[in-house]
């Protein structure tokens, strides 16, 4: 059978395209922190790959000879909430478990049993891994995952338990640990008794934090040229790079995205048949389509409050003067953005930049009634003057009831128009996102075949600006005019428009809602008041 590329679990090398875990973290420099009895934290988003990465350096520590490790999963510790006895007694049986299954060591089961009977004054975990250095012949290395994961007094309990047997490494306790999660120790924010314990407090003996990054552009052609090697079935070149913009090389979404390709897609089945740029967009918006489990975990995200702080500036396009540095800290640590050397902010990859707006107005795309005889002309084409003079009377209409659903209220009218143009345009077309933080702005482009050959054949390209009035609305539209011209000039659309909502709610509908034509640089340019 052959491989497959993996959207689930960690990596199975005999059954799974990959990249050697090892070669996406420094290697030597976490060997160093071991040899120096270092704890430290790894941690990246979710389905990066840091299962498949700990259990890698597990086994290749083990193999060396020169230490005894040990993997252990301990989420399941977070049903215990703040009940921390219960919590360690999880984690302690985890640790044993893992142990018997590993192989690692026969007798941390019966150093379990007498620790739990035994324990006294919640010190079972110290305890356990006491006993398990001091009865092993080599250094012990223990990699904890999912430490993030558990509430409350239950992980202040863990973080203070290995913090107490510290100073006893490596005779009577590990030589090293490695805490991996999501998020870094430090941005832990453990509630207890009605305050609030930062991990860095709790957990002070933390030596260095790594991140574990996505993959590079040469990783992802690899990967996929591993399908190629394997069954003979070429991607043409022309997909790699819409496939990193999308992706910026998301581990996951790299996966599904050829999961798509080259196993959903029935007819690319036949490893005979070349997998071309269409079928490339065609998998894109199914999985955006899709909200599978990861996409759906992303949207759960969003509806944090500092997330959100971090997230409706940037779709509103405003500056990011406001935001909490710890809070753009913890956006990063998810995965969600990017910050670039210069310190500016983006949305991590294309496929994101889609999802999040998408997810955030489901429920108004939901209600919005969708038919497009309306606005499809003789040849094939949108109207969109049409659509946007519809658009116009629903805001007026709906505005103040609907605007009032969304959490990200500073950025709900373009949300809302989004909601509208998705609803309509997934009957046959595309919408393409992007956001310009500071410069107070969002960019749409729909893309709409004109004819029965899809995306293969004509295609009707629409650039869409959408801003915020702030200030004096001349102002807004000589800026808008510039901006919308050199979006369209950049992307060879057929046809442009600029949106421009007045917030001000003391401000007559009648004036708020009108229509006119500009001209910017010799293109025809659009201006809708809503």
């Amino acid at each position: 059978m052959n491989r497959l590329f993996n959207t689930a679990g960690p990596i199975i090398e005999e059954d799974h395209y990959h990249i050697d875990p090892l070669h996406r973290v420094d290697w030597e420099e976490i060997q160093f922190l071991i040899k120096s009895k270092n704890y430290f934290a790894l941690h990246a988003p979710r389905q990066t790959g840091k299962t498949s990465t700990m259990l890698a350096m597990m086994r290749t520590l083990n193999q060396s000879g020169e230490y005894q490790a040990l993997y252990a999963n301990i989420e399941a510790a977070q049903a215990m909430r703040g009940d921390a006895d219960r919590g360690i007694k999880t984690v302690c049986k985890a640790i044993a478990d893992q142990a018997s299954h590993q192989n690692i060591t026969q007798n941390l089961q019966e150093i379990l049993k007498n620790t739990l009977e035994q324990d006294i004054a919640g010190a079972a975990l110290t305890d356990l891994l006491a006993e398990w250095a001091k009865s092993s012949d080599k250094p012990c290395v223990l990699f904890l995952d999912e430490v993030d994961a558990l509430i409350g007094d239950t992980l202040i309990s863990l973080l203070r338990q290995i913090r107490a047997g510290y100073a006893q490494r490596p005779m009577a306790f590990p030589q090293s640990i490695v805490l991996c999660g999501v998020r870094d120790v430090r941005d832990y924010r453990i509630h207890s008794g009605g305050e609030i314990i930062t991990g860095g407090s709790a957990f002070n003996i933390k030596s260095a934090s790594l991140r574990m990054g996505n993959f590079s552009r040469d990783e992802v052609h690899a990967l996929y040229q591993q399908h190629t090697k394997d069954t003979g079935q070429p991607f043409t070149e022309d997909i790699f790079e819409p496939l990193w913009q999308d992706t910026r090389g998301q581990p996951w979404l790299v996966n599904a995205l050829a999961h798509e390709l080259v196993h959903v897609n029935k007819t690319n089945r036949d490893r005979s048949k070349t997998i071309t740029l269409e079928d490339y967009r065609v998998a894109r918006e199914r999985l955006i389509c899709s909200r599978a489990t990861h996409l759906d975990q992303l949207s759960d995200k969003l509806k944090e409050s500092r997330v959100r702080s971090v997230i409706a500036p940037m779709l509103e396009g405003e500056n990011a003067q406001q935001m909490v540095v710890d809070d753009v800290d913890y956006v990063i640590d998810l995965g969600l953005i990017n910050r670039a050397d210069n310190g500016a902010l983006t949305i991590s990859n294309r496929i994101y930049q889609e999802v999040i707006p998408r997810e955030l107005s489901w429920s108004s795309q939901m209600g919005i009634e969708q038919t497009q005889a309306w606005y499809i002309t003789a040849d094939g084409t949108i109207d969109m003057k049409k659509l946007l003079q519809a658009f116009q009377q629903f805001f007026r209409e709906n505005a103040d009831a609907w605007l009032e659903r969304f959490d990200y209220k500073e950025a709900a009218p373009h949300l809302l128009l989004q909601a509208f143009l998705q609803r309509i345009i997934n009957g046959g077309g595309r919408i393409n996102r992007e956001y310009a933080l500071g410069r107070k702005r969002t960019d749409l482009m729909i893309e709409w075949p004109t004819t029965d050959k899809g995306f293969y054949g004509n295609v009707q390209r629409i650039v869409i600006e959408l801003k915020i009035l702030y200030g004096a609305l001349d102002t807004c539209i000589e800026n808008g005019l510039k901006q919308t011209a050199e979006y369209a000039d950049k992307l060879g659309a057929d046809e442009t428009h600029l949106v421009i909502f007045n917030r001000n709610s003391t401000l007559d509908w009648d004036d708020k809602i009108w229509h006119q034509q500009s001209k910017h640089q010799m293109r025809s340019i659009d201006i809708w008041g809503c």
